[in-house]
């Protein structure tokens, strides 16, 4: 399975500024710069679509392995806050994935809950590609 998104940028990069668009339509020429990156400007940018991809990933793995353990969700809320820091080189890294998690699922214990929880972030695919320490904060209601 492949899945596409291209990039336009025009113009140096501190001035300049592009677009994104997905194959599937959800991002048509969306804008992003050195403005959305960095000084919250409204439009998009790298990191926080990342932050988008792996809280909507590490959601579905989720979801499978409760459904799996017998335990259907009925609701999980995670949010990803990606942390962008220089790199001591000139440059920035992603040094962060943290997760926020509040979850309903019925019958569910909690030492079940955090082991479902735990390897559902170590192994939903976006976590695994990631080279920055992720943390998960799950609390289930």
């Amino acid at each position: 399975m492949d899945r596409k998104a291209r990039a336009v940028w025009r113009g140096t990069g501190k001035d300049g500024g592009g677009e994104l668009t997905s194959a599937s339509g959800v991002l048509s020429a969306t804008p992003y710069s050195f403005k959305t990156r960095f000084e919250n400007e409204p439009g998009t940018n790298p990191e926080e679509l990342i932050a988008a991809a792996h809280a909507g990933c590490f959601s579905m793995a989720l979801a499978f392995q409760l459904q799996g353990a017998g335990f259907p969700p009925e609701e999980l809320q995670t949010e990803a806050v990606v942390t962008l820091e220089p790199d001591g080189q000139g440059g920035f890294h992603i040094s962060r994935s943290a997760l926020t998690l509040k979850a309903k699922v019925p019958g569910v214990d909690k030492a079940k809950f955090d082991e479902l929880a735990g390897l559902a972030e170590k192994t939903c695919p976006v976590s695994r590609v990631l080279n920055a320490e992720i943390t998960l904060n799950a609390t289930l209601a």
